[in-house]
């Protein structure tokens, strides 16, 4: 088990064995950093919810969630407002999960959460690379004043691993410095064919997978805080996704779902489908 303090557990088909699961579930409803449209925090509770609507089964994986066991240990319980006593919270809970060798899926939250869980994964893996699904760059040096934010949590990573260590995919808006940066550094992939070639660099070394839900379109995933024209659709998401399948993925995160704004429930039912082949994925 874990030492961390949780509120809430109850994703389809979780196992109460923490022991034999693999891969250990964590909300992480966090969402103080948020510049334009705040909710994010409502994000894990909400796909919880809406996991009780899928089929335990996985056509795209042939492989059921009633076939692995893995882990929910509900959403993390953090302070209101103290945004570095919240990044420590993650943090020791991510090296929590390392120590008890399972695989961190994180559910957010917005997307500066994944800068302490891939931190404690470097600590262990120092040759770790980034895989990031985004609409939006993230590399801003500072945003608003602040080093620690959701809109310069990727160059933070960059900061540690360098920018020759990612690979950017569904990027469509950012300042022309960010674009700059990309360009130089050659890490956004153009397609699905220019992905595949960029993979190939990272070889058997561990992956961090990131993935702000606004990577995708805003037609079917309104309810995130940032809507942005241009994205990705289901399909040609799994395209990237089942693309990864012989990479070794140590660790993962979903993030950036603001429920509240789609009423209509579409954005977190697709929030839940990439977490159930996410979870089957790594199992």
């Amino acid at each position: 088990m874990l030492n961390s303090e949780f509120i809430s557990k109850s994703w389809l088909e979780a196992s109460d064995d923490f022991e034999k699961s693999k891969v250990v579930l964590i909300g992480i409803p966090y969402d103080g950093t948020c510049s334009f449209n705040p909710g994010a925090r409502f994000g894990p509770e909400q796909i919880r919810i809406a996991s009780k609507g899928l089929e335990e089964y996985s056509a795209y994986q042939d492989k059921s969630l009633e076939d692995i066991d893995f882990y929910d240990a509900g959403e993390l319980d953090l302070p209101f407002g103290d945004r570095d006593e919240v990044l420590k919270i993650i943090k020791n809970c991510t090296k929590e999960v390392i120590a008890k060798d399972k695989t961190y899926l994180g559910i957010g939250g917005e997307h500066l959460v994944t800068l302490p869980a891939f931190e404690a994964y470097y600590e262990k893996y120092p040759n770790l690379k980034l895989m990031h699904f985004d609409a939006l760059a993230d590399l801003r040096d500072e945003y608003l004043g602040q080093k620690l934010s959701h809109a310069t949590v990727i160059r933070r990573i960059t900061d540690i691993i360098g920018m020759e260590n990612i690979v950017q995919v569904g990027l469509r808006s950012g300042t022309k410095e960010e674009f700059d940066l990309i360009k130089k550094h050659n890490t956004l992939s153009l397609g699905i064919a220019d992905f595949r070639h960029k993979i190939e660099k990272f070889g058997n070394n561990p992956i961090f997978l990131t993935i702000d839900l606004d990577v995708l379109d805003p037609s079917i995933m309104s309810g995130t805080g940032t809507q942005e024209p241009g994205g990705l659709f289901f399909n040609e998401f799994y395209e990237y996704f089942a693309s990864m399948k012989d990479l070794n993925i140590v660790a993962a995160d979903v993030l950036e779902l603001s429920p509240h704004y789609d009423p209509s429930g579409v954005s977190t039912a697709t929030a839940a489908k990439i977490i159930r082949e996410l979870i089957l994925r790594l199992s």
